[in-house]
Parts: structure tokens; sequence; C-alpha cells
């Protein structure tokens, strides 16, 4: 695995020898974490099959890089969210299957350095607005009104948002360690739980709009470079688009609450524009997995719409269109408008490249799967800058992507879409697919039998990223449960009991 030499971070921010020249300031970063934003639901990665307007993503294209390779390190929520914060895939955890719930244990040890921890090392103001969903001390019977283990003791100086997805109770903000309301009732929305007389879900997407916002001007004032972790509520269930959005899209309410997404992310940008930091500030807008289902999949495509493009299935599955997600890129000081890379990256590459941003080393124990992506940022990027990924679906199966070829370890899906794990469909398939994405992208064609080599190679690669710990060079480190590399069918595991 290449690692990219931190001397080209020294470049960055030291004065070149002989000249007076003043050093840059270290960027601002702000990380907007869309939920369950197809690929194919950004006009501007989909020009001829989106029907969604998106003019402030768009706008951000064009003035910054589209990276049009890049994958969320698992096709749901959860997950995802613990390789963004931890440089590490989600897959070496206890969690190798499924999503955590608003009442959840924290699934990120107190000892396990997250990005905003290093960045606060280097000086950062770190906050986290928004949807968590990595569990967090919530008393279950309410003894105490502090909360545990929440986001402020994983590197966070602020906290504000709700515990986990907007369908799952508590349904009550919290802010920093302790709800803003009590939870005197019950409601419902998907799920029905403990709630905040005063919360609805309608709410949400606007009131963290307007905390981010008045974050950044807040920050602004200070001239501490800071760090700001936006991870929304929306386009996820429950669809809720505002009064304003309701019926603009022509596309039902997902499209709706897409297009208020957009809004969300041009307010974001506009603050920092209207604060003069917009400059040095690099913006990451991006999505934990691909469009979900509920989102009325098959209607939208009937009127033109196709959310995840021209990629196979969509949120849950181990196919591209489950965890190839949008990620947009704005930095204008340094990176060069309306430019494009083709790199396969991962979200979980937030670590390396936060370390790299400020000139610090990693210890072996952190960020054991993330590379970072400032070459590409930069334009310098000359090489992949990965050996390979790691994809992971919702029932835990796995595949690893290396150029252009994919191995998949199952017969199915491995989430929502057909074949169906376990369907009398899926029992008939090989065990093992194969495909060469850059003359299948749909994987449409199953290359396992006519290149047997490929999937020896690509499944002895994945074995050794699962003994080492880690994908990237280093010390070999300890996976948190041993690791199964193929899951079992539903049937199998039915009979085996």
């Amino acid at each position: 695995m290449k690692r990219v030499s931190i001397a080209l971070t020294a470049l960055l921010f030291v004065p070149l020898s002989g000249l007076n020249a003043a050093a840059p300031s270290p960027p601002n970063i702000v990380y907007i974490l869309a939920d369950d934003l197809g690929y194919g639901d950004v006009q501007c990665l989909n020009p001829t099959r989106s029907k969604i307007a998106t003019p402030h993503l768009d706008r951000m294209a064009s003035q910054g890089m589209i990276f049009t390779d890049a994958h969320s390190s698992s096709s749901v929520c959860t997950p995802t969210r613990y390789g963004i914060m931890t440089g590490r895939y989600n897959w070496r955890t206890r969690l190798q299957s499924g999503v955590l719930q608003g009442y959840s244990e924290p699934l990120i040890p107190a000892d396990r350095l997250t990005v905003p921890a290093l960045l606060k090392q280097h000086g950062y103001a770190t906050a986290c607005i928004g949807k968590w969903h990595l569990g967090m001390g919530i008393p279950k019977d309410q003894p105490s009104p502090i909360i545990t283990d929440g986001p402020i003791t994983r590197g966070f100086d602020r906290y504000f948002g709700i515990s986990a997805s907007l369908d799952m109770p508590p349904f009550a903000f919290i802010d920093q360690d302790r709800f803003t309301k009590p939870l005197t009732t019950t409601k419902t929305w998907q799920r029905t739980g403990p709630a905040a007389a005063s919360f609805e879900a309608v709410d949400v997407l606007p009131t963290l709009t307007r905390k981010a916002v008045e974050y950044i001007g807040d920050q602004a004032k200070t001239g501490r470079p800071f760090f700001l972790y936006l991870p929304l509520t929306s386009p996820h269930t429950p669809i809720l688009p505002t009064k304003e959005w309701q019926g603009k899209s022509g596309l039902g309410k997902y499209g709706d609450f897409v297009m208020a997404t957009d809004w969300a992310v041009g307010q974001v940008l506009a603050a920092l524009d209207q604060a003069g930091i917009g400059g040095n500030t690099l913006v990451i807008v991006t999505s934990d997995n691909g469009c979900s289902k509920a989102a009325g999949i098959p209607e939208m495509q009937a009127k033109g719409h196709f959310p995840s493009g021209d990629l196979r299935g969509s949120k849950a599955d181990i196919f591209d269109g489950g965890h190839r997600v949008p990620f947009i890129a704005r930095w204008p000081d340094r990176t060069k408008a309306g430019s494009r890379s083709d790199q396969t990256i991962t979200l979980v590459d937030l670590m390396a490249t936060c370390a790299e941003l400020v000139g610090a080393k990693l210890p072996a124990n952190a960020g054991e799967d993330s590379v970072s992506i400032l070459p590409a940022l930069l334009g310098t990027d000359r090489a992949p800058l990965h050996t390979a990924v790691v994809h992971h679906s919702i029932n835990g199966s796995f595949a690893i992507r290396q150029g252009d070829w994919k191995l998949e370890l199952c017969a199915d899906s491995g989430g929502w879409s057909t074949p169906i794990p376990g369907s009398a469909e899926a029992k008939d398939l090989p065990a093992t697919q194969l495909y060469n994405l850059r003359t299948d992208l749909a994987e449409s064609k199953n290359l396992h039998a006519e290149c047997p080599e490929e999937v020896a190679r690509l499944t002895k690669l994945l074995e050794q990223f699962i003994a080492d710990g880690r994908s990237t060079p280093g010390a070999k480190q300890n996976n948190d449960v041993a690791i199964q590399l193929r899951k079992p069918t539903p049937a199998a595991t039915k009979k085996k009991k």
C-alpha cells in the first residue's frame, strides 16, 4: 500500500527555504455526510438519468473536484460512520452486520484515536452537528440526565444532534451530553419510542443546518482552524421535506427531500464564503451509502430518475449501487475548479488525509485502512492511492476491489436487491462473483469461471488484509473479533440450528 510522503505537507505549511513568504494556514475542514443519498441523485454525477435539481452540489462541483469512484466502507449506516471517524474498516469490530439502534452501546472504544481527536492535538476546534449513530450511553430509565460516551468523549468539543437515524428512538435533540428537553411522551416515525414533546422529525434538517451555519460564523471570528462534521439526517426515512420543498421535484417526497438536502449544502457553502473563509476550507460532501428502496426506486425510474445511475443495486447491497457514493470536494485555494479524479477511494480515507494535512504520523494502531487522498486533491497523484479497497454489505458479505476487478464472496446481493440472500434464485447461482468494472459497470457478467486466477489472487489479498489487521503498511494489528470471510446463507444457518 502506498502511503503519501509527509514531505508534501511540509511544503504546504512551512515557508519555502530561502523565501520570506508566509506559511499557508491549515485549512478548515467541513465534512457533510448525507444519509442514503444515491450516486445518481446528484445531477452533475448523473446528467442523463437524474431528474432532481441539485444546483448547490452542481455548483460546488464546478468550483472543486468530483471523485467518480468513491465508496462508503459499508452499504449501510453505522459501519460507514465508524470508518469515517476511525480510518478503520467496520468489519474489524463486533458489528459484523446490520446497524446500531438509538440506545446501543458505543462502537468506538474510548482509547481509539478518532479524526476529531487527531485534529484537536493539532490545534483544531472540533464539532459534530447531526446524526451520530455510533452508540452512546443513554440511560434507558432516565435516572440521570447525563449521556455518557457520546461524541464529546470521542474527540469533539461541541455536539448537537440526535443519537441515531431519524426513524429510531429516542426522538429528541442532544446538546453536548444531555437532552435539550425531557422524554415525556411517545412518538412514532417508522419506529415507536420515547420522545420529547416538542420534537418533530420534519424540523431536524433545517435545525441542523442552522446550527452548522451558526458554528461556522462563530469559528470564523476566532481565527482558529476548525473541523465540522455535519452528518445530515436526509434523505433517509422518515422522508419529510419541509413545506417549501414539497412538490418541487416532481418525483415525490424523496426527490423533494434530496432538493432540501442540496439546499442545506448550499447554506453551509454560503456561510463559509460570507465569513471570508471559503478559500481555505476543504469541504467534502458525500453519503453513507446508496439510495434506499424506501425511496420508491421503481416509481422514480418510471419517471426517468435512476438513483444509482448506471450502477447495479442500492443501499444494503454488495453491488456498487450500495456503496459507490457521491463525493465532491471544494478547496478553492488548493484544488482546481471543475476537476475530476477517478481514483478509487473510500470514506475511511478521512483519517490519513487529515494526518497528511497537519503533518502528523499516525500511530500503528490508528487509521489501519486509511490512505491520504491529498495528492488527488492537489492534482499531484500519478499512481493508484490504494492497493485495493474492501466493501461490506448489510448481511456482512465481503467484496474486494483492485483496479478494474471486483470480487464478491457471495452468490447474491448481500442485501435487499435481487437476488436476495437465501432466495431460490440465489441458491442456483455460483457462490462467487467476479466482475470487470471497466467493461461491465453494471456487474451483469460474472467472470469467476473464466478467470479463476483473479478469484484466487483477490481472495488471497483479502485474506492478507484480514490477517494483518490492516490494509496499509505498518505493524500487524488485531481485529476485535474473528472474521468470517464467507457468510452462511440463511438456509444453511437454519439447517444448522
